[in-house]
């Protein structure tokens, strides 16, 4: 866990860093453009609470103008605490919907227990929150992911499915009606730690998947953190990599012509080929 800021410098410096690197991944990958209505998605983490909070910083002095609609899907955990996210909401003000939909029985009853229950559960919420966002208008959806996530997803994706893929920062749906964006996608794990800490936010742990040490991306998240402990600054080359691919220099058939690959040198008769003696 990173160290919350010591003092009053510190933090303005922290949540300066945070509000110029999430606007600097806005303006780069054009995730909000005028007039519209963003579905921040809320969880009850330090990452998402983070987003919002950037979010609706960015919105004050921004040169467009856009919406913001806060949304927290209540999957029924056990003890999950309902009251939390909307006495927080209310006080910022801010436009927000909880919905309530039992995927928590649904993951306990299909996923045999020990098992990953991570998968089961994102598709059915991305799945719910997908279409909400259709049924208020929200032309895009903000999702709290961050540096670390891109680059553990990156090594999920070719350690365990063989592909070379992480998390775009931007990125249309399946079906092509939903673009989602990822604001916090410059952003270190450990700033928003730090931040999250400093401004004390209501953190609601995951109590489905939270506590399943053996999950892969654990495992992920553990070596790249011994590599940065080893190398500082590793994590960031590593994410600078993700924008900066040469396909040519790979091997998939698909991004680069290779069968179609031929020199200019021409086939000469031997007879036309001097021999030099060695």
């Amino acid at each position: 866990m990173s160290a919350k800021p010591k003092t009053q410098y510190d933090f303005n410096k922290l949540q300066k860093r945070l509000r110029r690197l999430a606007g600097e991944a806005i303006v780069d990958y054009n995730m909000i453009e005028e007039g519209d209505r963003v579905m921040v998605c809320l969880s009850g983490g330090k990452d998402s609470y983070t987003m919002l909070e950037l979010l609706m910083s960015l919105q004050k002095s921004a040169p467009i103008s856009f919406e913001l609609v806060a949304v927290n899907l209540d999957q029924k955990q056990p003890g999950f605490p309902e009251h939390v996210l909307p006495q927080y909401l209310d006080a910022l003000g801010i436009e927000y919907y909880i919905l309530e939909r039992d995927t928590y029985s649904v993951v306990k009853r299909v996923i045999p227990e020990g098992k990953t229950t991570c998968g089961l559960c994102s598709r059915l919420r991305r799945g719910t929150l997908y279409g909400f966002a259709e049924e208020i208008g929200a032309q895009k959806i903000a999702l709290g992911h961050h540096r670390d996530d891109i680059v553990e997803t990156l090594f999920l994706n070719m350690f365990f499915q063989g592909s070379l893929k992480a998390m775009p920062p931007k990125l249309l749906s399946d079906d092509g009606k939903n673009v989602i964006i990822r604001p916090l996608a410059y952003c270190k794990e450990s700033d928003i730690e730090r931040f999250a800490q400093a401004r004390a936010f209501p953190i609601i742990p995951c109590n489905l998947c939270g506590s399943q040490d053996h999950l892969q991306r654990v495992q992920v998240k553990e070596m790249l953190a011994q590599w940065e402990r080893d190398y500082p600054g590793r994590v960031e080359t590593i994410f600078k990599a993700v924008g900066n691919i040469s396909p040519s220099q790979l091997a998939d058939r698909d991004l680069f012509d290779f069968a179609s690959l031929k020199g200019t040198n021409t086939i000469k008769p031997l007879s036309d080929i001097r021999m030099v003696n060695l």
